[in-house]
């Protein structure tokens, strides 16, 4: 990537007013003060605003003016970094309270720009630093993509592009595009992807210790089909042509409007293996991860930016480690879905001690993958709902006598049966991400029911159950949020920008909905009421996975991990309102 330093004009305000004060007497005239006060930025003229460490002005050559850049700011040696979006006229600021003094260095996010000039500048205790940088055209366009905009550059059908939107769980799909595999080299390269579970990635690759069973048996025919079939998609793609990518790049729109009232906060974890696929928060503030492909617990104060970790004890040793699924129980002791180790655990926050529970061994072969787990409701009977996604089944936890229970609502070749979800009353409600359906398992007579979604092939994946018990969910397949009332029975679905491919939603106390996904870098924020979007871009590259909201703030946060940059990052809106309004 070829990224040129920024042309940033930096001045105390004391500074910047002298120059002002020297502009204006250069023209002379009263009337011309009054011009030059009416199209002054804002930010200039707030002096009643709270105080300010560091505001600036974004242009380039075609616009005077860039709405919705994202301006980072990270102190040297520092591990959280601050962000700010860019209004209407082109400002950004940063509170002192965001940024104390010290020497920053500073960044942008707007798909076809980069900076020009010095990226440094210098913040002192009562006074605001200003940076108005200048952006050029980049060169590299192609670092900056989302997978989502690689998507929609790439030629092909949607079948094409649905057949390797996989590639994405360990890996951008820029890769692709930069390598020169002809079409018979990707069928090798296709064949030893298709070995590494979701929880690899180039950072920590793992092999898949025995393939899935839930969706019956793949002749090695079909299996050399398919690797055939995306090989030679895949060679369409990158550079093995020899001119060059053959395709126009698409990028999407730069934020605006509501979009743009946002503070981004992103937390570094201790080593860059660190994949934080699950992130929750407790009543204290305090901010939980699990390793996505290590045996690691963390926690992160957002106060001070600390990280407390814990090793999670090894099941079987020669399988690999590292947790998906995570959920607090009544107590907010966080419960952890072990994957390849056959079992889930539970962390004690009082005494610092794990529990575990070892599938059986009838239960518990290289296959089992045990990715979701469920305590929320487990203070009502004794029994925690668990998933595997080596079977394709339901399994649940009696906590007191350590046995657990299958459920198979479908006879092999099963679909994808990915999340199990608790009601008030510990019924359990999985989705169903191979097919287009919520089930319900009774929790007292083990009655199984099915309900479709609106949508044909819909893809339910991730989600929570409300205090109405409304379950919301990703359609990961047909790229909408879903809500299924299970008092009533009916389905709700709402379809944000195309390309995102929510993969979980929650709901906040004001009765908005908030999703991601791994491919677009934006974090939707729907009105269900209202049926409208804010979408607000990322500070970098997010593959979102799990996605969380504290309501114990005003407005509320929101919290995400950045799974494959080893960082958890805050989104604080800069409004709070109410569905419906």
């Amino acid at each position: 990537m070829s990224v040129v330093a920024p042309n940033i004009s930096l001045a105390t305000e004391e500074g910047e007013a002298m120059n002002r004060r020297q502009r204006v007497m250069s023209i002379g005239t009263a009337l011309g003060l009054i011009a030059l006060t009416a199209y002054a930025p804002a930010w200039r003229l707030l002096a009643q605003s709270p105080p300010v460490a560091l505001r600036g002005h974004v242009s380039s050559d075609t616009e005077p003016a860039m709405e919705g850049v994202i301006v980072t700011a990270k102190d040297s040696g520092a591990t959280i970094a601050t962000s700010v979006v860019t209004d209407a006229r082109g400002d950004f600021q940063f509170m002192a309270s965001q940024l104390v003094p010290g020497s920053y260095a500073l960044r942008i996010r707007a798909a076809g720009y980069d900076l020009t000039g010095p990226s440094t500048v210098t913040v002192a205790a009562g006074k605001a630093a200003v940076a108005d940088l200048a952006l050029e055209k980049t060169k590299n366009l192609t670092a900056q993509l989302t997978n989502a905009e690689w998507l929609a550059s790439f030629p092909g059908t949607d079948a094409q592009k649905a057949d390797i939107r996989g590639c994405a769980h360990c890996h951008s799909l820029e890769l692709i595009t930069r390598s020169r595999h002809t079409a018979a080299e990707f069928v090798k390269v296709v064949e030893r992807m298709s070995g590494y579970p979701p929880l690899a990635f180039p950072l920590k690759p793992q092999r898949t210790p025995s393939p899935r069973i839930g969706g019956g048996e793949v002749s090695r025919e079909r299996q050399l089909q398919s690797w055939q079939r995306q090989a030679d998609y895949l060679a369409t793609l990158n550079l093995s042509g020899g001119n060059g990518l053959t395709y126009a790049l698409k990028t999407e729109p730069r934020p605006k409007g509501a979009a743009t009232r946002v503070i981004y906060t992103t937390y570094d974890l201790p080593k860059p293996t660190r994949q934080p696929h699950d992130v929750i928060v407790d009543s204290q503030g305090f901010v939980w991860y699990a390793s996505f492909g290590e045996q690691i617990l963390g926690k992160l104060d957002p106060r001070t930016g600390t990280v407390t970790e814990y090793e999670i004890p090894i099941l079987k040793p020669d399988a690999p480690t590292g947790i998906l699924g995570m959920r607090f129980d009544r107590d907010e002791n966080p419960w952890l879905a072990m994957q390849f180790q056959g079992g889930i655990a539970k962390f004690d926050r009082h005494t610092e001690k794990f529990q575990t529970w070892r599938l059986p061994p009838e239960l518990n072969g290289p296959h089992v993958q045990v990715n979701q787990v469920s305590p929320e409701r487990s203070h009502i009977d004794g029994k925690v709902w668990l998933q595997d996604a080596g079977t394709y089944t339901v399994m649940r936890l009696d906590i007191a006598t350590g046995t657990f229970e299958r459920f198979e609502p479908y006879k092999i070749p099963r679909p994808n049966v990915y999340d199990v979800i608790p009601d008030s009353h510990n019924n359990g409600f999985f989705l169903t991400m191979g097919a287009e359906e919520v089930g319900r398992i009774d929790a007292k007579t083990g009655q199984i029911q099915i309900f479709k979604t609106p949508t044909k092939g819909s893809g339910p994946r991730r989600g929570m159950m409300d205090d109405q018990d409304r379950l919301w969910f990703g359609e990961n397949r047909s790229d909408k949020i879903g809500m299924f009332d299970t008092k009533t029975q009916a389905f709700r679905e709402w379809a944000p920008t195309p390309g995102g491919w929510p993969y979980d939603v929650t709901i906040d106390k004001n009765g908005e909905v908030w999703s991601g996904g791994e491919y677009n870098d934006r974090i939707v924020r729907l009105n269900p009421q209202t049926g409208t979007f804010t979408e607000y871009l990322m500070p970098g590259h997010t593959n979102v996975r799990r996605v969380w909201v504290d309501n114990k703030t005003t407005p509320v946060t929101f919290w995400v991990g950045s799974n494959h940059a080893a960082s958890i990052v805050r989104l604080e809106p800069l409004e709070s309102r109410v569905a419906g309004r």
